[in-house]
């Protein structure tokens, strides 16, 4: 497995083996890696001739400097996950110098408004880090392919907006998300939780699963008062948020359209960990 710190070896590298007609995938992780990761891999490994995965910590995306700092961060036993997937596979865990060449901003980009409902009204500068860090990656990598998990459906459309509006040459495709036996998304995050934490947490999604079908014979409305209820009752979790929104604007749903999509979006808080989920209400 060939593994790089540095992006110019990666980009020389990447150079090397590169053909008329091969293809390169790559999958932008944070570390702390788990089987959401891994399938990811998987799925780029099966549809492209070279996979890169990149493990960095992408300061500029963190508002909360405690939630930086609390990050876990494993590499050595990401490399062995990622060995025992396939020795195909190429790393690149690079230095925050290495990305950012010792000036430590954001970008500012225009998401046409993805990037202010949700996560963006709860995490100011977030998407800025965001697209500053892909793009950057984009850049160094320059993938056929890239691949992000579901669960982050707002970075997603985020992601497929900052290619549009740059003309990257870069096909983004989501996957569906990985979720614990509870039915728990699997998150790097989740490594904060207790077992008995994890556990508790499998409320998030079973309220999720209970609202699409609530959604399919009431409003909007009453659907999230109902989830807001739920929540008010038990004391282990703060509701941040919840909202059904329009997949592919994410402004709020106000009133049904049996020709739109909806999704809905949650954001809890369990002892100070921040969680994230969403499902598809069609």
């Amino acid at each position: 497995m060939q593994i790089f710190n540095g992006k110019a070896a990666l980009m020389d590298f990447l150079k090397s083996i590169k053909t008329l007609n091969s293809t390169i995938g790559f999958v932008p992780t944070m570390g702390a890696l788990h089987q959401g990761h891994l399938s990811l891999m998987q799925q780029s490994l099966s549809e492209n001739q070279n996979t890169v995965v990149s493990i960095f910590v992408n300061p500029t995306q963190f508002n909360n400097p405690e939630d930086l700092l609390k990050y876990p961060r494993t590499l050595d036993q990401d490399i062995e996950k990622m060995a025992s997937l396939s020795p195909d596979l190429i790393v690149y865990a690079p230095s925050v110098d290495d990305i950012y060449e010792g000036k430590i901003l954001s970008q500012t980009f225009d998401f046409e408004g993805l990037e202010n409902q949700m996560e963006g009204k709860f995490r100011p500068g977030h998407f800025n880090g965001v697209g500053t860090i892909v793009k950057r990656l984009f850049e160094i990598v320059t993938p056929t392919n890239a691949y992000f998990g579901e669960k982050d459906f707002q970075q997603l459309q985020i992601v497929k907006k900052m290619v549009e509006k740059n003309n990257l040459a870069v096909n983004v495709i989501g996957c569906p998300i990985h979720r614990e036996k509870s039915g728990l998304a699997m998150s790097s995050r989740n490594e904060r939780l207790t077992e008995v934490e994890k556990k508790e947490a499998a409320l998030i999604y079973n309220t999720l699963i209970a609202a699409k079908e609530k959604f399919q014979s009431s409003s909007s409305k009453l659907v999230s008062d109902w989830v807001k209820k739920t929540f008010d009752e038990n004391n282990s979790f703060e509701l941040e948020y919840f909202q059904i929104a329009d997949e592919s604007t994410l402004l709020p749903c106000i009133r049904k359209n049996k020709n739109k999509k909806y999704r809905a979006f949650i954001a809890v808080i369990v002892n100070n960990i921040r969680l994230i989920d969403t499902i598809s209400l069609n």
